[in-house]
């Protein structure tokens, strides 16, 4: 089911195609290749350039939004239909602004705990996408974005370049790594926003007979049974195969102690969850540790499972907080 502010917002469009009224300008969504130093290859995104953009010389707040695996740059224009629905909002008052989707490859935004087979993914790429725009050398996927994507944004349209006026949300692994970037790069993000995201990967994930687990692992061979056979390779990459010390300093709740032990104010955060997907406990798990350490949260559960039914009806509300919270620069 829709939530109640979208289904307002579709019979605005619709009274207003009824009516004979001009329909609302429209953004444009454009492809953008660049090189990245931290991964030390070419990389591609999605940009969504505002109603205005084009017609003057002002410049606007930017929002970073995140696929998750076995996703890229269009999953979010494409499948999320994410600029129409930012049109949409902007026609009934939602603040503009710049939205990045940059391609993460299956990375989980970070960097990885191991180098990984640069040669073997060449010759063997996922067949959804070619090794040149996949494989990378140096995969630190946390920097690319906060660095690499971020400064090329910068550099290359008329944003607002300060962390004020700069969020990051995502699904699934993009959720993870909106979170996890805005507690890491607080100079660089000010507010995220996670949907359906892996917020407590030492939870692990209920799958086949393995239930649920009322607490984190505590070993590596704990940590192995609580994810699937399919997810364990990529798994091992990047949080690590061998202990827990990779996993533990990639956790988001460690993160965010971190940046309290450091002084650094813990960024608002809107988090959202299906109540029959799969990750639902690690975002109640999150989301309880979250608020214990000070964070504001906004948390909702609603009816749904782990796929684009779900994170289109999502979208508009992320998008209204998100533009209210960067725009304002608050």
């Amino acid at each position: 089911m829709l939530p109640l502010f979208a289904i307002a917002l579709l019979a605005l469009c619709s009274t207003a195609r009824a009516n004979g009224q001009t329909p609302a300008p429209h953004g444009r969504v454009v492809d953008i290749a660049f090189w990245s130093q931290m991964l030390g290859i070419t990389k591609h995104a999605r940009v969504y350039l505002p109603p205005s953009y084009d017609s003057g010389t002002r410049r606007y707040p930017v929002a970073y939004y995140l696929h998750g695996v076995g996703g890229d740059e269009t999953n979010w224009s494409a499948q999320g239909r994410l600029g129409a629905t930012m049109d949409s909002l902007v026609a009934t008052g939602v603040p503009e602004m710049i939205i990045v989707m940059p391609d993460g490859d299956d990375g989980w935004y970070t960097t990885w705990n191991a180098l990984g087979n640069f040669s073997e993914c060449t010759r063997n790429p996922p067949r959804r996408e070619s090794a040149a725009s996949y494989c990378v050398p140096w995969p630190k996927y946390d920097d690319y974005i906060a660095r690499d994507v971020v400064a090329h944004v910068d550099s290359t349209y008329r944003t607002i370049a300060d962390r004020a006026h700069r969020g990051i949300a995502g699904l699934s692994m993009g959720g993870y790594g909106a979170v996890s970037l805005a507690l890491g790069y607080p100079d660089v993000f000010s507010a995220a926003a996670s949907h359906s995201g892996v917020l407590a990967p030492l939870l692990g994930i209920p799958h086949d007979s393995v239930p649920a687990r009322p607490h984190d692992a505590r070993d590596i061979e704990d940590m192995r049974s609580r994810w699937p056979d399919y997810a364990w390779p990529g798994l091992t990459l990047t949080f690590g195969g061998r202990d827990m010390y990779g996993w533990w300093a990639r956790d988001p709740l460690r993160i965010a102690r971190r940046a309290l032990d450091g002084g650094r104010a813990l960024p608002p955060l809107l988090i959202d969850v299906g109540t029959e997907d799969a990750f639902l406990a690690q975002n109640r798990e999150f989301v309880a540790g979250a608020r214990s350490l000070g964070a504001s949260v906004e948390y909702t559960e609603s009816p749904g499972v782990h796929d684009w039914v779900y994170w289109r009806a999502r979208l508009p509300q992320s998008l209204v907080w998100m533009a209210r919270r960067i725009g304002s620069g608050l």
